[in-house]
C-alpha cells in the first residue's frame, strides 16, 4: 500500500528542525499501519506504546515529565536503551493520556534528538472539549 504520506516522514526523519511528531485522524485509516511500517524500513528498533491497549503506560509520565526520566522508564519497560536518531518511539491513542501528549512540548524543548511520533484518533474532540472547558464561566451553586 502506497501512501502519499510516507515521504513527508522521511522528511520530518532528516529535519533538523524535528519536533516530535503528532498525527490525528478518523480510527482506521492507517495511522498505526504507515507508522509501524516507517519504524520496520527506516529504524533500528521501535518502541511501541499503546496508551488505550495498556493504560498503565501513562504511569510512565505520571510524576514527571522529564523526557530523561520518561526515556529510562520506556528503556526498562523495553529492555531496550533507546538510542535517539536509531530507534522510533511511537505513542499510540495518545489521547487515553494526557500526560504523555503534555510530554511531547518537553521533549521538543529539552531532548528534540528522540524520534517520537505520536498518533490519535479522537484529539479534535478530547482538544475542543478541553477548550471549551476552559473558556467557560463559571457557574455558581446556590
Amino acid at each position: 500500500m502506497q501512501r502519499d504520506i510516507y515521504q513527508k516522514l522521511l522528511d520530518w526523519k532528516s529535519s533538523r528542525r524535528r519536533k516530535p511528531l503528532l498525527i490525528k485522524g478518523a480510527r482506521q485509516v492507517g495511522k498505526t499501519y504507515i507508522l509501524q511500517r516507517f519504524g520496520e524500513q527506516e529504524y533500528s528498533y521501535i518502541a511501541y506504546l499503546n496508551f488505550e491497549e495498556e493504560p498503565l503506560l501513562d504511569d510512565f509520565f505520571k510524576y514527571s515529565l522529564t523526557p530523561e526520566k520518561i526515556i529510562k522508564n520506556i528503556s526498562l519497560y523495553f529492555k531496550h536503551d533507546i538510542e535517539p536518531e536509531n530507534d522510533l518511539i511511537i505513542f499510540d491513542e495518545i489521547q487515553a493520556s494526557n500526560n504523555a501528549l503534555n510530554s511531547l512540548k518537553y521533549f521538543n524543548e529539552q531532548a528534540n534528538e528522540y524520534h517520537i511520533v505520536a498518533a490519535g484518533s479522537l484529539l479534535g474532540i478530547k482538544f475542543r472539549h478541553h477548550s471549551k472547558l476552559k473558556n467557560s464561566p463559571s457557574k455558581k451553586v446556590h
